[in-house]
Parts: structure tokens; sequence; C-alpha cells
């Protein structure tokens, strides 16, 4: 389990959650390529009633973690790239031979998107999945 620190900006009492700004922290120190690199904002699930203002340990699992970014990240370069070599096989020795890898890879990489939304609304509404506050700090 991978825990951190933040502050509650917003509480949820619907679904039980609360929205915590996390600071900069390692694992994004090296990429930098979000603004989530500076300061990011998580929806946990609040099961200790902390309230707006209170500075919160959160837990989340490394697995889940290390799959959403296997999601986002790779899998639509994957489909891209087996899309490019799809079309490549399709097209070759024809008049439009590069048009069909561009235009698969295209595809490929929009149906990653597509999946990377769907796992994005998938993961968010399963409790288990979601950071879970542990600690109220102050």
């Amino acid at each position: 389990m991978k825990e951190e620190e933040g502050l509650v900006i917003g509480v949820n009492p619907e679904d039980g959650t609360a929205t915590v700004k996390v600071g900069r922290h390692e694992d994004c120190s090296a990429c930098g390529a979000c603004a989530g690199s500076r300061q990011m904002t998580v929806e946990a699930v609040n099961g200790l009633g902390a309230v707006i203002g209170q500075r919160v340990k959160f837990s989340m699992q490394e697995q889940q973690m290390l799959k959403g970014a296997f999601v986002v990240f790779l899998l639509p370069l994957i489909l891209a790239g087996l899309g490019g070599l799809i079309g490549w096989q399709l097209g070759y020795g024809g008049e439009a031979e590069d048009l069909y890898p561009m235009g698969l890879a295209f595809l490929g990489f929009c149906l990653g998107s597509g999946i990377v939304k769907w796992y994005d609304k998938r993961a968010s509404a399963r409790q288990n999945e979601q950071p879970v506050i542990t600690e109220i700090i102050s």
C-alpha cells in the first residue's frame, strides 16, 4: 500500500468521498509532464468523516496504480503500433501504401483512448479501486 498526505478541499456526503489536494511526490518528480506533477486532487473514500481543511493520510494499492499507468500510458501506444503494423501488411505494394498504416494506427490510438475513458469511469465507480483516507492528521 502506498500512503500519501493531503488537504481535504471538498466533501461529498452522497457517495462518501472527499476531494484531497496532494502535493508533488517522488513518483511524479521525474516526469513533470502534467499539471499534477506540481499539485493534483484525488477522490478518496472518506470512511473517517474528514471535513474540509483537515490534513489526512490516504492509501492506495500499488497494483491499482500500476494497472492505471499501463492503461493510460501504454495501451493507446500499443494499439496504435498494432494498427500501424496491420495497416502496413494490408497496404503493402498498393497505391495507398502509406495511408493504411497511418489510418489504422490512428484508429488504434483512438480505440486505446476510448478504453482509457471506459477504464476511468469503471475505476471511479468501484470503491475498492479508489484511495482510502486512513488517518486524520489535523
